[in-house]
């Protein structure tokens, strides 16, 4: 899978289940309120008008019409996109559109229109039916569509959006840049390093094996638990955040900002393996779709 040419408009991808539960990305879009309310807020120049995408919403619109409501308590006019690769997904979501709010027929390659651009995109729960070897090349034909500094955001979660895992990376005048693996958790399955490996994305799950980096990265963070666990007595959430704070002292790149950590997100700043370290793909001016 290779970033298209940009006038290519059939969809590239393959449908997925489509069992979406109701609020089941709530815990993603509140992190991105915090993490990228500045990308969202923006309206000057591309952005006035720069899409919000969630690609492969599943069966029903939810997600995209939470989304929708959510992110648009920073921004009222955020123009949002729901992208569908199933014909009849996309039948059933278009009564809910209404002039902020689209939906389409469309896959990693997205169906945009001749002026149109993105700022973010949110593709949860979609990579993980496909081959590790397939990842790469559908970040890239996702990120080829994103603004300057804009923001994908592809992961997986469990069914009710309780625990998940996402990949952040960030488009910059060169190219795609990894920026970091993101766990997020509400704590009502408690906290344990171990309750992510089930919902690690394609890139990362069938690498939790000896000499691979997020191996060493999970065990790190198991170490890290155990030498913290007094901080369970106060509940999983102190828990969650001391240990982060102990893998910080022990070096590993981890942002530590209470906000962040008491709310269940732990942003590792680092590339989960080798075979995923940041890349590029050309700059951005030739690359603005369909211009």
């Amino acid at each position: 899978m290779y970033p298209l040419h940009r006038r290519d408009r059939r969809p590239q991808g393959q449908p997925t289940r489509g069992k979406t539960a109701r609020n089941r990305l709530r815990r993603v879009d509140n992190f991105l309120l915090i993490y990228a309310g500045s990308l969202i807020r923006r309206t000057d120049g591309l952005f006035a008008a720069a899409f919000f995408v969630d690609l492969g919403y599943g069966a029903e619109p939810f997600t995209t019409l939470e989304s929708a409501a959510r992110l648009r308590r920073a921004n009222p006019r955020l123009p949002v996109l729901g992208v569908e690769i199933d014909p009849e997904r996309v039948a059933r979501a278009l009564p809910y559109a209404d002039e902020l709010t689209q939906f389409r027929l469309g896959g990693f390659n997205l169906p945009l229109q001749a002026g149109e651009t993105v700022r973010l995109i949110r593709a949860f729960n979609v990579l993980r039916q496909y081959q590790e070897h397939e990842v790469r090349g559908a970040w890239l034909t996702m990120g080829w569509h994103l603004l300057p500094d804009g923001l994908l955001i592809e992961g997986t979660s469990d069914p009710h959006g309780r625990t998940w895992v996402a990949n952040l990376l960030r488009r910059t005048p060169d190219g795609l840049r990894y920026e970091g693996l993101l766990f997020g958790t509400n704590f009502r399955g408690g906290f344990a390093p171990e309750l992510f490996q089930p919902v690690l994305p394609k890139n990362c799950i069938h690498r939790v094996i000896p000499g691979e980096r997020i191996n060493d990265f999970l065990d790190a963070w198991k170490l890290a638990a155990r030498q913290t666990v007094a901080y369970r007595a106060w509940g999983p959430r102190q828990w969650f955040s001391a240990s982060a704070r102990e893998l910080a002292a022990q070096g590993w790149p981890v942002d530590v900002r209470r906000r962040l950590l008491y709310q269940g997100y732990l942003l590792w700043k680092d590339s989960p393996g080798e075979k995923f370290l940041p890349f590029e793909f050309g700059p951005w001016p030739d690359l603005l779709p369909y211009s």
